[in-house]
């Protein structure tokens, strides 16, 4: 079965977005801190990392076969335009299938799930055979963890502190959550941390 992991980029206080939707020219330098390129999908959103960044994502983007995401970051992101940055299959957990979008989009690799998140996981794992299911968004991954789902989280920590804004997890109503102890890639402008749940 295949394995439920989240990753973020997170500034050193908590968040994966300042207040009002700010701060991710801080949250997401280390994607431009180097010259070894990653492809894209979306020209406007490059990868250009230094080569022990580069190696750490490309392994992660190799790793991921399909990702979960909330309403809001698809809304966020109007879906990419059809098409994830990383080329990946996308199951969105909503309570409303936008059915204009579809219309709009008919070749893209996205499933519309209404039945909550874990049904969103069943259907993620059917699509990722034995690659992982990479959770992207801090209240999916929350629920995904309350309930159970989740079994990894890599935190890529960035210097800088945003004083408030999307926490990765927010408030748990499972709270404590024991980790092992993690693993540590050192980067540039940002710590890479690998955490398996206990």
């Amino acid at each position: 079965m295949s394995k439920v992991v989240t990753g973020a980029s997170m500034s050193l206080d908590g968040f994966i977005a300042g207040p009002g939707e700010t701060g991710f020219e801080h949250l997401f330098a280390w994607y431009q801190s180097g010259d070894v390129p990653i492809a894209s999908t979306h020209p406007e959103i490059p990868f250009n990392l230094t080569p022990s960044d580069a190696a750490y994502l490309q392994n992660w983007l190799d790793s991921v076969g399909v990702y979960v995401v909330g309403k809001r970051l698809f809304t966020l992101t109007d879906g990419w335009g059809g098409i994830h940055p990383a080329d990946k299959p996308i199951v969105v957990v909503t309570h409303t299938v936008p059915e204009q979008w579809i219309a709009d989009h008919p070749d893209a690799p996205f499933t519309f799930v209404t039945g909550g998140v874990k049904a969103a996981i069943d259907v993620a794992r059917g699509i990722a055979g034995d690659k992982l299911v990479g959770v992207s968004g801090g209240d999916i991954a929350r629920q995904c963890l309350e309930q159970g789902l989740l079994e990894e989280i890599s935190v890529d920590i960035v210097p800088v502190l945003l004083g408030g804004g999307v926490p990765l997890f927010g408030a748990l109503g499972n709270a404590p959550v024991l980790l092992e102890d993690p693993e540590i890639i050192p980067g540039t402008r940002v710590t890479h941390l690998k955490y398996t749940i206990r």
